[in-house]
C-alpha cells in the first residue's frame, strides 16, 4: 500500500515508500514513525520460517555460524543467542566524535524500513524497539569512523544495537547519558538477542544511506541558493542575458541547464539595471556558461536522489529470507557502492560549481574585470581594502573541496582476512561530501555579500525578486562603508543561507523557481 502520513508529523513506514523527504521529518523534525500491519505480518511470516530452519539445524550464514572469514564455522544451539551479543560488541570497534544525531535518527528510520520489506528474518521485537526508541527521543551515540560500506555500516550500527541491549551511551532530552538510563528513563526494556537478531540490526548500509538522504536534501537548497547568487552577480556585472536564451537551451536537451537559465530569467525579470548599455558581446565562461555547469549538478542530485531511495526501501541485508518460497540466499546487497558512486558524484559537482561561484566573487572584486566597480568593491581604496581578504577565504574554502573531492568509492582496502576484499567506502565518500557542502554554503556566502555590495554601488534597481532578497541581506550583514572584521559577516550571511529564508522569499515570489 502506498505510504501514508496519519498526520504531517507521523510517517507510515512500510518498506516500499520511505522518501528523503521522510526521512528529513524524522531525523530533524522528531517525527514519529509508524508500521503498516501488513509489514507486521510480513516481518512475522519471516522469523517463522527462519525458526523452522534452526529448530531442524539447518545451515544458515550468519544465524547459525559465525561471519566474514567465519562463515564456516557451525555454531551449536547453545551458542546461538551468545553469538549474536558477542557479534554486536566485536563489530562496535569505531573511533572518534559521535556521528550527528540526526544522522543516526536518520539510519533507525531506514533500518526499520528494511525490516518492513519482512526479508531480514528478525523477531519483530526488534523493529518495535528500534521504532520505540526513536519515537521517545532515544538516539544512540555512534563513533563516526569505522564503517567501510561493505556488509553494512556494521560498526556504527552496532553502538546502535547496544543501546537497545541496554548497553553504550545515548543521547536522550538533549543530555548524553548511559543507555541503561535512558531505556529506563522512557520505561523501555532492553532487548534480549536472540538468533539472528544481532545481524538483522546492523547488517546494512543504513547510516550511510541516512547521511547521504540529509546531505541531498541540502544540496537542493544549496542549488537553489546558487541559482541566487549567480543571478545578483549577473546583475551586479550587467552581464549579457543572450546565453540563457530558453532556445538555446531546448536545443541542447539537459533538463538541469534549461532549469538554471530558466531560474536565471525568473530572477533577474525586470531589473533596471540590466537594461543599461555597455554589455560585452560574450561573457566570460564563469558568468555565460553557469546553465551549462551548474545544471550538470543539477542532474546528478536528481540521480543521486533516486539512488538514495531505491537503498531507502531495499532490502540490503545478508543472507536474504524468502518466506513464500522457504528459501535463505546469500549474496552482497549490504554493498555501500549503489548509493557511493552517485554521492562521489554529487561532491566532485559541488565542488565544480563552488569554482564557478568562486570566480564570478573575483570578477566584482577584481577593477579590471568588473565593469567599473571600484577595486575590492571598496569606495575608499587604498584607506580601506573592501572584500580583497574575503576573497582568500572563499580560495580557502574551494581548495579544500578541491581535496576531498578525489575519490574514496574507489579506494578499497580489503578486509577480514581478504574475505571481503572489495569494500565500497562510502561513509567517508558520505562524509566528505556533506563537508564540501558545509564549504560551498560558505563560498556562496561570500560570493552573495559581495554581489549584495556591487549592487548597492551600482545604485540602479535590481529586478523585484532580487530588491526582495537584498532587504532580507541587509537585516544581517550592513553595507560595508568603512573596513570591519569580516568573519562576523561571512558567518552570518552563511546562517542565513542555511536557513532557507532566500530561497523561500523567492519561491513565494515566483511560483516555478525550480
Amino acid at each position: 500500500m502506498p505510504n501514508s502520513k496519519a498526520d504531517d508529523m507521523t510517517v507510515v513506514l512500510d518498506g516500499s515508500s520511505l522518501t528523503i523527504e521522510d526521512v528529513v521529518k524524522v531525523a530533524r523534525a522528531d517525527a514519529m514513525v509508524e508500521i503498516t500491519a501488513e509489514s507486521r505480518d510480513r516481518i512475522s511470516r519471516c522469523r517463522e520460517m527462519i525458526q523452522v530452519k534452526i529448530d531442524s539445524h539447518e545451515i544458515m550464514y550468519g544465524v547459525t555460524t559465525g561471519i566474514g572469514e567465519f562463515s564456516e564455522v557451525v555454531l551449536d544451539s547453545e551458542q546461538l543467542e551468545d553469538f549474536q551479543k558477542f557479534l554486536i560488541y566485536s563489530h562496535a570497534a569505531g573511533i572518534g566524535k559521535p556521528l550527528e544525531e540526526e544522522v543516526v535518527r536518520a539510519a533507525m528510520c531506514g533500518r526499520i524500513n528494511v525490516h518492513c520489506n519482512g526479508n531480514s528474518g528478525g523477531r519483530a521485537e526488534i523493529t518495535d524497539k528500534l521504532v520505540e526508541c526513536l519515537n521517545l527521543g532515544i538516539t544512540p551515540v555512534c563513533a563516526e569512523i569505522g564503517s567501510v560500506g561493505a556488509c553494512g555500516d556494521l560498526s556504527p550500527m552496532s553502538q546502535m544495537a547496544m543501546t537497545l541491549m541496554g548497553e553504550g551511551e545515548a543521547y536522550c532530552d538533549g543530555k548524553l547519558m548511559l543507555s541503561k538510563d535512558a531505556l529506563r528513563l522512557r520505561g523501555i526494556e532492553p532487548l534480549v538477542l536472540q538468533a539472528r537478531d544481532g545481524l538483522a540490526l546492523i547488517n546494512g548500509s543504513n547510516m550511510l544511506t541516512g547521511m547521504a538522504a540529509l546531505t541531498l536534501h541540502d544540496a537542493e537548497l544549496w542549488i537553489k541558493t546558487h541559482d541566487i547568487a549567480a543571478a545578483m552577480t549577473l546583475e551586479a556585472l550587467n552581464a549579457n542575458m543572450i546565453p540563457y536564451d530558453s532556445k538555446l537551451h531546448e536545443l541542447r536537451g539537459f533538463k538541469g541547464s534549461m532549469e538554471t537559465a530558466e531560474n536565471l530569467r525568473e530572477l533577474i525579470a525586470g531589473s533596471k539595471i540590466m537594461e543599461q548599455k555597455g554589455k560585452k558581446v560574450q561573457d566570460a565562461y564563469s558568468l555565460r556558461s553557469t546553465p551549462q555547469v551548474a545544471g550538470s549538478l543539477r542532474d546528478a542530485v536528481k540521480f543521486a536522489k533516486s539512488q538514495v531511495e531505491i537503498e531507502l526501501n531495499g532490502v540490503g541485508d545478508n543472507p536474504i529470507f524468502i518466506p513464500e518460497e522457504a528459501r535463505v540466499i546469500t549474496g552482497a546487497n549490504f554493498q555501500g557502492t549503489p548509493v557511493a558512486l552517485p554521492m562521489e558524484m554529487v561532491g566532485i559537482g559541488l565542488s565544480m560549481v563552488a569554482v564557478l561561484s568562486e570566480r564570478r566573487l573575483n570578477r566584482l572584486t577584481n577593477p579590471a574585470l568588473s565593469s567599473g566597480l571600484p577595486p575590492f568593491l571598496t569606495e575608499k581604496p587604498g584607506l580601506h581594502s573592501g572584500l580583497m581578504v574575503a576573497q582568500y577565504t572563499a580560495c580557502a574554502l574551494v581548495a579544500e573541496t578541491r581535496i576531498l573531492s578525489h575519490p574514496a568509492a574507489n579506494q578499497s582496502i580489503p578486509a577480514a582476512a581478504d574475505q571481503e576484499d572489495f569494500v565500497s567506502m562510502g561513509m567517508t565518500t558520505t562524509q566528505k561530501t556533506k563537508k564540501i557542502l558545509d564549504n560551498c554554503f560558505g563560498v556562496l556566502a561570500i560570493e552573495i555579500i559581495a554581489a549584495a555590495q556591487a549592487l548597492d554601488i551600482r545604485n540602479v534597481s535590481p529586478s523585484p525578486v532580487i530588491t526582495k532578497i537584498m532587504e532580507s541581506i541587509r537585516e544581517v550583514v550592513p553595507y560595508l562603508d568603512d573596513d570591519r572584521p569580516l568573519f562576523y559577516d561571512n558567518d552570518a550571511m552563511k546562517e542565513l543561507l542555511l536557513s532557507g529564508k532566500l530561497v523561500k522569499i523567492v519561491e513565494d515570489l515566483v511560483p516555478n523557481f525550480n
